[in-house]
């Protein structure tokens, strides 16, 4: 896949708009309708554009509250990280799960309605999880930038 100005437009105006229209994206970019179809369909086959989604505010469901969690296993193996991801696997209010280096392997985002729920969340499922060893939760205050919006 190549790397040039009009790839970038184009991946620019769809991150602000992903239910653009083609013919308003290419005059945007400035390439006729069918080039920018063209593009935009191989960006999508070379996996460049993994997809696209409704961005749904949370909020408004009553899941207010945010935190990131740094969770530490208690054995280092791949039998217990397949354990840990699968337990995780079902559970709504785990929104991201990135397996890191440092001081915890995973670091999770959590959603929930609110301190109380979120507390329950962290004993009731987080904690019974029998790969958990450590829990170190990170609470959100506000979000300046949030470019998954």
């Amino acid at each position: 896949m190549k790397k040039d100005r009009i790839n970038d437009r184009i991946l620019q105006e769809l991150k602000v708009n992903g239910r653009i229209a083609n013919a308003e994206l290419a005059e945007h970019v400035g390439l006729s309708p069918s080039a920018c179809l063209r593009r935009v369909q191989e960006l999508e086959k070379a996996d460049v554009i993994k997809g696209y989604r409704a961005v749904i505010n949370n909020q408004a469901f009553g899941l207010g509250f945010v935190a990131y969690v740094g969770v530490g296993l208690n054995e280092h193996s791949t039998k217990s990280q397949r354990a840990f991801e699968q337990a995780l696997e079902f559970i709504d209010e785990v929104k991201e799960c990135h397996n890191v280096t440092g001081s915890f392997e995973y670091l999770l985002r959590v959603e929930t309605a609110d301190i109380k729920s979120y507390k329950a969340f962290h004993a009731d499922v987080l904690g019974a999880i029998p790969q958990v060893r450590t829990i170190t939760s990170h609470i959100v205050m506000d979000s300046p930038k949030d470019e998954r919006a």
